[in-house]
């Protein structure tokens, strides 16, 4: 008998369509748990599907396969209701039956087989500009626990970093970085308003300092610097006021690279390897970790950018216009066409990540998921289209989107801004409220849904606490398996008879429902999932308990109350585990 007794009743119902309609014994069975309790475990609507295939009355062909439903001890009642649904009752044993597998099954309890699809999870990918905050730490949250469901459920699943090393940002940190570290040697440049602002630059600046002294100091600057474009007054914050600010960081940064010289790379390397280093550690800490890190820079080192355009160019879909090379995205759905290599000759972003998908597809992967923030949906038409520009099947490619989280602490927003280094870290945030709080927190709602953080319930200890109570579910079966101290093997064998209350049977019916809430949430790319089943047997749970003892004196029900304590603690133990939260013996 299987833990999931729909695997069981579709097993029925297809012998009962091969003497009723042997043409039709391979349709899908799907059943559902009704609304209300008065209609069974499980009801079917397959006589309404079939009924106007066969030409019959959905009630008749319901009451015929009825009919030549083979007898099982795992039904107690089957019959027709509504329309022509078939309604079944199980007996008490199926439901049961579950406690014995997930006990025997252990840490593989809820595990799918899978057929070994490769798939790519690409996932955080923040331009190494700074401190990873938490806007990024949910996408971080979300994406490492996708991947262990997808893992769970049966997929070959790996994890990936995109790493932004090539464009504009790191540029702008770079010389956000040396400008600090000019000031350190009395050299004071005025600092753009739009260079990266925040703490860590000038820390970066003493470390690049106490590294390698006055190497990269430049009397010349100064002067040099001096001469870009002025900028417009601070209070102007119009669309032409913008453009003139980052026209002005554009000039500062070629200045830069030439007053440097050959010790630009070291600066810019310096910046990138203190930032990549220290988001690699703070995700690492978070239980976040990743199969490769793959570099943007390593696209162009190898050609593979160019490889990419001339692949779209030979298809007939790169113009020339102004000296700029541009891809006619409007073919494939975009708003509008959009630039490969501008008309100094430099690819764009879009031109590198064409290359960067290009790559996946080479790799061999079934199936690919970027997983983006929300602000980014407007690149999905376009990098769809350059996948299918180039003849491959876009279809292998989901974005899944993630909103940016919000940070509530005392009731009051917080303000987020990574160049004006207005910002609280990720590393702040795991701090104050640990990282079982900010990984259960990140993935309570979809993806896409606007999450509030409520810091203040996250660092609380009581049962508003989702996490707080789901794990306070798990203390309390640890528990009470070591006041039994016993033998936790003989479990498995326990006879479940006692386990006939009401509680206790609906308890068995939610973790029967575990495997299929691995695959839905693979299926679906929604972790939440997981959270919303672990806060609802954790529920369910809590109530049995304070409904009945488990360590009574009679011997037979307290081991089947005792192996149906165990299975939740094992059931909790798997699920919690795909969330990246700890499931602490105690609490």
């Amino acid at each position: 008998m299987s833990a999931n007794p729909k695997i069981l009743l579709a097993d029925l119902i297809h012998n009962a369509l091969g003497s009723v309609a042997p043409d039709h014994v391979g349709t899908p069975v799907l059943l559902e748990r009704p609304k209300q309790a008065g209609h069974g475990d499980f009801a079917t609507s397959i006589a309404l599907r079939l009924a106007k295939t066969l030409k019959r009355n959905p009630r008749e062909l319901a009451a015929l396969l009825l009919a030549e439903l083979p007898v099982s001890e795992w039904v107690e009642k089957a019959e027709v209701a509504g329309a022509g649904f078939i309604n079944f009752t199980l007996a008490a044993a199926a439901k049961t039956a579950v406690v014995s597998e997930a006990l025997a099954r252990g840490g593989d309890w809820g595990r799918g087989a899978g057929k070994g699809e490769k798939v790519l999870v690409e996932f955080v990918s923040a331009n190494p500009t700074g401190p990873l905050h938490v806007g990024h730490g949910r996408g971080a949250a979300y994406g490492a626990s996708l991947a262990e469901v997808l893992a769970f459920a049966g997929f070959d699943v790996s994890r990936e970093y995109y790493v932004n090393d090539a464009g504009r940002q790191m540029d702008i940190l770079a010389l956000s970085t040396w400008l600090r570290y000019l000031a350190l040697f009395g050299i004071e440049v005025d600092f753009p308003p739009n260079a990266y602002q925040g703490a860590y630059v000038t820390e970066m600046s003493k470390s690049l300092r106490d590294a390698h002294g006055a190497r990269f100091a430049r009397t010349s600057a100064v002067e040099a610097l001096a001469g870009t474009p002025g900028l417009p007054p601070a209070e102007r914050d119009d669309k032409e006021a913008r453009a003139q600010r980052e026209q002005h960081l554009d000039a500062l940064i070629a200045n830069a690279k030439r007053l440097l010289g050959e010790d630009y790379p070291w600066v810019h390397g310096f910046a990138l390897n203190e930032q990549l280093g220290d988001g690699r550690d703070d995700l690492q800490e978070f239980g976040v970790r990743f199969d490769k890190w793959f570099s943007e820079r390593g696209l162009f080192d190898t050609g593979l950018v160019e490889h990419a355009v001339e692949r779209l160019e030979k298809a007939g879909h790169v113009y020339e216009q102004n000296g700029a090379q541009w891809f006619r995205s409007t073919a494939f759905g975009d708003e509008k066409d959009r630039v490969l290599r501008r008309e100094n000759g430099i690819y764009t972003y879009f031109a590198s990540d064409i290359a960067y998908h290009l790559n996946k597809y080479e790799r061999g992967f079934d199936r690919m998921i970027n997983v983006w923030g929300a602000d980014h949906h407007g690149y999905v038409p376009r990098v769809k289209g350059a996948v299918k520009a180039m003849g491959l099947d876009p279809a292998r490619l989901d974005v899944a989107l993630v909103q940016f989280a919000v940070l509530y602490r005392a009731g009051q927003k917080t303000q987020m801004s990574t160049r004006s280094g207005e910002f609280v870290t990720l590393r702040e945030l795991r701090n104050e409220a640990g990282n079982d709080a900010c990984r259960f927190f990140y993935v309570l709602r979809k993806s896409d849904q606007h999450l509030d953080f409520d810091l203040d319930l996250a660092k609380s200890q009581n049962n508003d606490n989702p996490v707080h109570y789901v794990q306070y579910a798990y203390a309390r079966t640890s528990s009470t398996l070591r006041k039994w101290g016993g033998d936790a093997r003989a479990l498995q064998t326990a006879s479940l008879d006692a386990l006939r209350s009401e509680h206790a049977l609906g308890l068995c019916a939610r973790l029967s429902a575990f495997p299929e809430v691995v695959q839905t949430a693979a299926n679906d790319y929604a972790p939440h999932q997981v959270a919303f089943y672990l806060r609802e047997l954790a529920a369910d749970f809590h109530g049995w308990y304070d409904k009945e003892r488990i360590l009574v004196e009679d011997e037979a029900p307290r081991l089947a109350r005792l192996a149906l304590t165990g299975a939740v603690r094992q059931t909790l133990s798997n699920g919690l585990a795909l969330l990246g939260v700890s499931a602490p013996e105690t609490m």
